[in-house]
């Protein structure tokens, strides 16, 4: 009888093994939510995304910074996510405008002079999940750095753009996909 038993537990195993492997292998297979090295995790629902135009609605308008940050937004999705790009309104789209530009005093000398100052740019963006609304988002974006006063602007201001731009780039980036 005990031979028997345990002829009996081996074939269940011989029969439940495959079965569970199938299952597992299925709900892996099945997983709603995509994921890359960049940390980004998107749904698999969503195929396509589009980025506007980012207006320069700030006081100060730099010509060409409309450009470069709609340019960098869209190389950092290329770069990591493997949506389809289009021209009209995608499954996930940005949308925006260049808020501020400015520099102003941050740390004053004991000559009453300012010897550090804050170069700033911000930006208000509305990103817009149609697959998966709950992630959608309007949300302001800041950053800026900060540079010896003994500097005019004009010398810093295409290396300190390209750092901002860089840094503003990747939280919106964030805010969208990486779910931390």
């Amino acid at each position: 009888m005990d031979l028997k038993c345990n002829g009996m537990i081996l074939n269940l195993r011989k029969a439940i093994l495959p079965v569970l492997f199938g299952t597992v292998i299925i709900l892996l297979n099945s997983c709603v939510i995509k994921y890359s090295f960049s940390g980004a995790s998107i749904s698999a629902d969503v195929k396509t995304i589009s980025i506007q135009y980012f207006q320069n609605r700030a006081s100060l308008v730099q010509p060409g910074l409309s450009q470069y940050l709609t340019d960098a937004l869209i190389d950092k999705c290329k770069a990591q996510t493997n949506l389809g790009f289009i021209n009209r309104i995608g499954d996930v789209n940005f949308e925006g405008e260049i808020t501020d530009y400015n520099t102003r005093p941050l740390t004053v000398a004991a000559d009453a002079q300012a010897a550090t100052n804050r170069f700033t740019i911000s930006v208000k963006v509305k990103f817009t999940n149609a697959m998966e609304p709950d992630n959608s988002y309007e949300q302001s974006f800041s950053r800026y750095e900060d540079y010896d006063s003994n500097r005019n602007l004009s010398e810093v201001e295409k290396e300190l753009s390209d750092k901002i731009i860089e840094l503003l780039v990747e939280d919106i980036f964030n805010r969208a996909f990486v779910n931390w």
